[in-house]
């Protein structure tokens, strides 16, 4: 323990930052990622193994309801060894607000559900005893039952319904001690892999987090030419109606909480400013601190998850990270005291777009006061007016604030987005980069309404 905090204390401290910085860049590089793959690929064909691909599956987590649903049209497509895991609760470890978590868990998959075309009834989570049933029931099934048995508790499950459940017990038969091992057993496995959730898959060193990274997995085993058939469609495609483009008479407001720091957050930026190019939005700028500086942990392996399922996700995106240089500390302090008077003159977004883009790809200390001064000048401002608030405290309460805003939609992490009517009512919060897309899903309904 006495180690594990010394750890956590100095991964926020800026003399860190060398450290730091190596690690995310090795997480995060591109010649490191296809390296990895490339020997993981020789050394499969040494083996002379089939293409092993391990779902791990978490009965009451709503991501694992919405997967299991294209876990058999993605077997057909593909040669694959498919192996299902089941696993029991997230590592405590990686959960820093375990009840907004699982509330916004619940209501993301309510609402992204009818845009892969699949029903979901779940308005609450399913009662441990019912839980329990439906582990029981998985924990006695073998490979080629538990995709179909799957699907069938799942639903029962997120339906609260104990007479069926109850029912295919009779079937599959399991006692508690054995579903104890089964979990305990999968959970290892999955810690093993380096991952902390369920609804992820796992082949030959990388992760694939549910659908939504679904298609990372699916494009690698068509390189490797795993694929059965000639269609090209990926397995589980959204189903979007909100145009590339959208006019309105009025401008929805869009709040976007960024986060120095955040590799998520650097790789949204493109797609930010794209968005208010062709949407009729008025951004809102409301940056937030580093969760390491707002005294949160990440354990090493989820750091590594993240940073490199970034990467993978901007060279998706076509923004690509490159040299990275974390602000974490000192420099993060220096860049966000000048936040407030540049936002005064409505140049937020522009500045955080500059400093994400010197840390995430230029390897610049955003620190320096001669980087902050060019980056001042090439925004259009006038240094002179903005260097008298440099180190100054004011930004310290705004950022708190904006922290409290996040939260009130349940979101904790960044980047995460504000939504409301032109009038300021109404407001619709979703966190991430993977969620966009449902934001301009949502004006579009909204304009549709009126």
């Amino acid at each position: 323990m006495i180690r594990k905090a010394i750890r956590n204390f100095l991964s926020r401290r800026t003399f860190a930052y060398k450290t730091r910085n190596s690690t995310m860049n090795k997480f995060s590089s591109f010649e490191n990622f296809k390296n990895i793959r490339n020997k993981a690929e020789l050394e499969r064909i040494k083996e002379e193994r089939n293409h092993e691909v391990l779902y791990f599956h978490k009965v009451d987590d709503p991501y694992s309801h919405l997967t299991i649903q294209f876990i058999e049209k993605f077997k057909n497509e593909y040669s694959i060894d498919f192996i299902p895991i089941l696993v029991g609760d997230e590592n405590p470890e990686t959960l820093h607000e375990p009840d907004l978590y699982r509330k916004y868990c619940l209501e993301d998959v309510i609402r992204i559900s009818p845009y892969y075309g699949i029903d979901f009834n779940g308005t609450s989570y399913p009662q441990r005893t019912l839980v329990n049933k439906a582990n029981s029931i998985l924990a006695s099934t073998n490979s080629d039952q538990f995709i179909n048995v799957a699907k069938k508790v799942s639903t029962h499950l997120w339906n609260q319904d104990e007479i069926e459940l109850s029912n295919m017990q009779k079937d599959y038969p399991c006692s508690m001690d054995e579903v104890s091992a089964i979990l305990a057993r999968g959970n290892q496995i999955r810690n093993e892999s380096g991952y902390y959730f369920g609804s992820a898959f796992y082949y030959e060193k990388e992760l694939y987090w549910g659908v939504d990274r679904l298609g990372h997995l699916e494009e690698r085993l068509i390189e490797l030419e795993a694929k059965k058939t000639p269609n090209n469609e990926l397995i589980a495609p959204l189903l979007l109606n909100a145009p590339d483009r959208l006019d309105f008479g009025k401008n929805f407001n869009l709040t976007y909480y960024p986060s120095l720091n955040s590799p998520y957050t650097f790789i949204s930026a493109k797609r930010v400013r794209e968005l208010r190019e062709n949407y009729p939005i008025n951004l809102i700028t409301r940056p937030v601190l580093p969760m390491l500086m707002r005294m949160m942990t990440i354990p090493a392996f989820k750091a590594k998850y993240i940073i490199s399922d970034a990467a993978r996700e901007g060279r998706k995106y076509d923004y690509e990270m490159k040299e990275i240089f974390s602000p974490i500390g000192k420099p993060a302090r220096k860049a966000y005291s000048l936040f407030p008077i540049i936002d005064k003159y409505s140049k937020g977004f522009e500045y955080i777009d500059g400093l994400l883009k010197a840390s995430f790809q230029d390897g610049i200390n955003i620190g320096e006061e001669s980087f902050l001064e060019n980056l001042v000048v090439n925004i259009g401002l006038d240094w002179n007016k903005i260097k008298s608030s440099l180190n100054s405290t004011e930004w310290k309460k705004i950022l708190n604030e904006n922290v409290e805003d996040m939260y009130k939609g349940n979101c904790w992490g960044v980047p995460s987005f504000k939504l409301t009517d032109p009038d300021g009512g109404n407001p619709f919060y979703v966190w991430g980069q993977d969620r966009m897309w449902l934001v301009k899903e949502e004006i579009f309904k909204r304009i549709q309404k009126v």
